[in-house]
């Protein structure tokens, strides 16, 4: 497929320009005669590919939130997308959201431009799109959409606060423990060996890691890094991503925290896409490709052939042992009283909530384990390192 620059005329005579995607010259006249134009001139377009990139999730919601205030307003799709392209912050923004213009400029739907850019509009944007244009809701959806993105950009940086103040922490107390053992000790041995005499066994014991540790670091970096690639490679198969992903949800501390995040991202997709008039069936199967975590999906696939083997959905994402029995009650709750979209709105607000919790109770928790590790691990290399001068200083008495 190769792009095209035309200019035709209506039935009305009126000039017109654009650009199409065409297989060649002759399909491209082919389609401009469809549209009942009268062809002029069509030539091939010789334009660079460009290199899509992800786009922050915040200049997202701020592009949906803008196109819906200017499609309620009455602007046209066409004249909306040229004003933000030339005002996003993006440029991989503008220049997706101008080819966006060309493709619907071109005779293609809102939700068939989209897709042609997967890495910035996710098949759950996609389809909600779709469902708004076939509702003609498309205002009020991409209104839904933005705030469904905020959610979630909210809970992303709420498990990521959670996850960098640990890691750091304990990275820099690795560290100075390296630093100490490798430089420090090192010294402190060179003056015990011109001092002579017997060395206390705490002593001994570091003398003996640090210099383990000095001979054997090339190998021990080494046998990290080709630990990382193996274990990299093995969580790229479906074996190795489902085993890692059950892990997670099972790993203390950590573990429950996922498990809440995973409860609230499920009820809150399925939740905004229910509500926009997507069906059911692809409802749940965007629910499963976005969820992040196999065993998720995989529990909320099982939900999808329940469905449409005529079983409700509570059954099989109560049998896959990640969603707690309240949430599986509300849940047959809703999908019997026909109130499906409000429940889950309930359960996506409730475990918000819980997250924030769960949150400042881990970093809480967190900081005076981390607090009592260093003061064990440092204090225990000081105290070993002192231990010998305060000898020789008893001895001088």
């Amino acid at each position: 497929m190769a792009l095209y620059s035309y200019v035709a005329k209506d039935s009305q005579g009126i000039r017109l320009t654009g650009i199409l995607e065409a297989a060649g010259e002759q399909d491209a006249i082919a389609t401009l005669h469809k549209r009942n134009l009268v062809v002029i001139s069509v030539k091939e377009e010789r334009v660079r590919k460009m290199v899509e990139k992800a786009v922050k999730l915040d200049d997202l919601v701020i592009f949906s939130r803008q196109l819906a205030t200017m499609v309620e307003s009455g602007i046209t799709l066409v004249q909306a997308l040229s004003i933000l392209s030339e005002q996003a912050e993006s440029k991989t923004l503008s220049d997706v959201t101008l080819k966006i213009k060309e493709d619907i400029e071109s005779g293609s739907s809102l939700h068939e431009a989209l897709n042609k850019h997967p890495k910035i509009f996710s098949n759950l944007y996609v389809n909600m799109v779709k469902a708004g244009e076939a509702s003609g809701l498309l205002d009020e959806i991409l209104d839904r959409l933005a705030g469904y993105l905020e959610k979630s950009s909210a809970l992303q940086r709420k498990v990521k606060s959670s996850l960098v103040y640990p890691i750091v922490v304990i990275s820099m107390a690795v560290l100075i423990t390296i630093v100490l053992l490798v430089k420090v000790v090192p010294t402190f041995k060179g003056i015990f060996a011109s001092l002579g005499g017997t060395l206390p066994l705490p002593t001994q014991v570091l003398i003996l890691i640090s210099d383990t540790l000095r001979h054997f670091f090339p190998f021990v970096v080494v046998g990290f890094v080709v630990f990382g690639f193996v274990f990299k490679k093995y969580i790229d198969t479906p074996r190795g991503r489902y085993q890692l992903d059950s892990s997670l949800l099972r790993m203390p501390l950590f573990g429950p925290l996922l498990r809440k995040v995973v409860v609230a991202k499920f009820s809150r997709t399925l939740s905004t896409l229910v509500r926009s008039g997507v069906p059911i069936l692809n409802a749940l199967e965007i629910v499963g490709k976005t969820a992040g975590n196999l065993v998720v999906e995989e529990a909320v696939m099982n939900a999808r052939t329940s469905i449409k083997e005529g079983e409700p959905i509570a059954d099989p994402l109560s049998k896959s042992g990640v969603f707690p029995p309240m949430v599986v009650r509300m849940i047959s709750v809703g999908e019997q009283t026909g109130q499906l979209e409000k429940m889950l709105t309930k359960i996506a607000d409730f475990y918000d909530e819980q997250v924030d919790a769960a949150v400042s109770g881990l970093t809480s928790m967190i900081e005076p384990v981390v607090i009592g590790f260093l003061g064990i691990v440092i204090g225990g290399i000081v105290i070993a390192l002192f231990m010998p001068i305060f000898k020789i200083t008893e001895l001088i008495r």
